[in-house]
């Protein structure tokens, strides 16, 4: 089958708003996904850092979520969540755990017991410790799992199309149906170039944090 780079950038012309609505959608799911796996990831890796007796069976249960594939995720939540957006939102929130909880957890823990220890002689509280040592030596770490979170939920968030959520899975689905080698990549592109904007935006971020947590 011929594939015209003429045919895809035709495509872009023509269906110029077919291709917002999707981006938008896209960035929708994603980010929607990404904050609050994010947040659910830091919360649960900080808490399993300090509490290191829950952290094996937490860490096993968001690998059995992560392993499973996409697909089957979204079979397995549509009899709880139905068809739509907030099933595909629902799925990569899980599947989004485990880089989050495993690096929050990894970063912590990996923090010299010797420097602890001295915060602890010189009267640092607990959160004091958490706020001002853990996590500030913890974040390169940390934010290398939102990193991976952000490239991970746009990319899995192109299956929210087979389900009627939407996104650039929409035209990747409709090029494959129809035996349309350029209209799948079209979507594959715009895919691929929105998890690139994403990963350099955050370690843009990351750069800036990182530089902050040094001045302070």
């Amino acid at each position: 089958m011929d594939f015209s780079f003429a045919k895809v950038l035709q495509i872009y012309l023509e269906r110029w708003p077919w291709f917002l609505g999707m981006i938008g959608q896209q960035l929708f799911i994603s980010l929607v996904s990404i904050a609050i796996a994010g947040t659910l990831g830091l919360l649960i890796g900080i808490f399993i850092a300090e509490h290191r007796r829950f952290a094996e069976p937490v860490i096993a249960v968001c690998n059995v979520f992560y392993t499973i594939p996409a697909i089957a995720l979204i079979a397995l939540l549509i009899p709880i969540a139905g068809i739509g957006a907030k099933n595909a939102v629902i799925a990569i929130i899980l599947y989004g755990l485990m880089p989050m909880v495993r690096n929050t957890y990894t970063g912590i823990t990996s923090i010299s017991p010797e420097l602890l220890d001295a915060a602890v002689g010189m009267g640092s509280t607990p959160r004091q410790i958490l706020m001002r040592i853990k996590l500030p030596l913890a974040s390169a770490t940390i934010l290398a799992g939102v990193r991976t979170l952000a490239v991970m939920s746009i990319a899995t968030g192109s299956i929210a199309a087979f389900i009627g959520g939407g996104g650039l899975g929409e035209a990747i689905f409709r090029g494959i149906t129809m035996y349309n080698v350029e209209m799948t990549f079209s979507g594959a592109l715009l895919l691929v170039l929105l998890a690139l904007a994403c990963d350099y935006s955050l370690s843009f971020l990351e750069k800036h944090i990182k530089k902050k947590w040094r001045m302070n």
